[in-house]
C-alpha cells in the first residue's frame, strides 16, 4: 500500500464562526476559483471558501456514474472538489447541494458519507501503522516502547483510544509535554497491527511516517468533530409574561 506524498498538516478550521451557517454566499457556481487548477500546496474549501493546506483536507472527485467518490490519497483522475476535514463542512457540503453546484449538474452523494470517511481514514491509519512495523519505525509494549521514549526516539506516540487514563499517565511520565500523543485505534486493533490479542501502547520513530500518521489522525479527528448545537436562553428565573400572568 502506497500512501503518496505526505507532510505534517494542520487541521482546517472555519475563518469564522458563522462560515458554515451561510454557505449560500459560498458556493457561487460562477466564482472563478471553482475551476483553478490543483497546483501548489493550498486548496480552497467549497463550503468555507478558505485557502488550507491540502494535507488537512479531503478531496473529492464525481465518478462515471456522477457519484460523489472520495480521494483520500488525492490521485484519482478528474477535477478534485476539496473540503475542510471537519464534520461540520462536510455535513453543510452533503446537505445543501455544495457538490452539485461546484460539478455544475446532479450528483449522487452517500447520505453516510461522514461514516464512510472515518472508516476509511481509521483503516488508513491502521495501514500506515502497519508500513511502519515492517520498516522497524515503530515497536509496541510497554518496556520496548518506553525504552525508545526515553531514547528520544520518539517522533510520535499512539494510544489506545479504550485505555485507561492512568495507564497512559505512567506510561507517559515526564515526556507527555514533550511528544505528540494521538488515540485514533483502540486496543484491539492496534493488536492487529502487531499480531497481538491487544496492545496499549506504541511508538513510533521521527520521520515522514510518523507525520503521515499525525496528519491522517488529525483528519479522522476533525471529520468525526461537530459544533455543539445552540440551546435557546433560558428565561430568567422568576420571571413570567404577561399573557402568563393573565394580564
Amino acid at each position: 500500500m502506497r500512501l503518496g506524498r505526505m507532510r505534517p498538516g494542520r487541521t482546517g478550521r472555519l475563518t469564522t464562526p458563522d462560515a458554515a451557517a451561510e454557505p449560500e454566499n459560498d458556493l457561487e457556481i460562477d466564482d472563478p476559483d471553482t475551476d483553478e487548477p490543483e497546483r501548489g500546496p493550498l486548496r480552497r474549501c467549497l463550503v468555507t471558501r478558505a485557502r488550507l493546506p491540502k494535507e488537512s483536507m479531503i478531496r473529492f472527485v464525481i465518478g462515471p456514474e456522477r457519484q460523489v467518490v472520495p480521494d483520500l490519497a488525492a490521485r484519482l483522475p478528474g477535477r478534485g472538489l476539496w473540503l475542510s476535514a471537519q464534520g461540520d463542512v462536510l455535513d453543510t457540503a452533503r446537505t445543501r447541494g455544495a457538490f452539485a453546484k461546484a460539478a455544475r449538474g446532479p450528483v449522487t452523494v452517500p447520505p453516510d458519507l461522514t461514516a464512510v470517511l472515518q472508516a476509511s481514514l481509521t483503516r488508513r491509519i491502521g495501514e500506515c501503522l502497519g508500513l511502519a512495523r515492517r520498516a522497524g519505525q515503530a515497536v509496541c509494549g510497554f518496556q520496548k516502547a518506553r525504552e525508545w521514549l526515553t531514547a528520544g526516539r520518539a517522533g510520535l506516540v499512539m494510544e489506545a483510544s479504550d485505555g485507561s487514563a492512568d495507564e497512559r499517565a505512567r506510561f507517559l511520565g515526564r515526556h507527555a509535554e514533550t511528544v505528540k500523543v494521538i488515540a485514533p485505534l483502540d486496543g484491539a486493533t492496534l493488536g492487529a497491527v502487531f499480531g497481538r490479542d491487544h496492545v496499549v501502547h506504541v511508538v513510533i520513530a521521527r520521520g515522514r511516517l510518523a507525520e503521515a500518521l499525525a496528519m491522517e489522525t488529525e483528519r479522522l479527528v476533525g471529520v468525526s468533530t461537530r459544533s455543539p448545537e445552540r440551546e435557546p436562553p433560558a428565561r430568567p428565573a422568576g420571571k413570567i409574561s404577561k399573557m402568563q400572568a393573565g394580564k
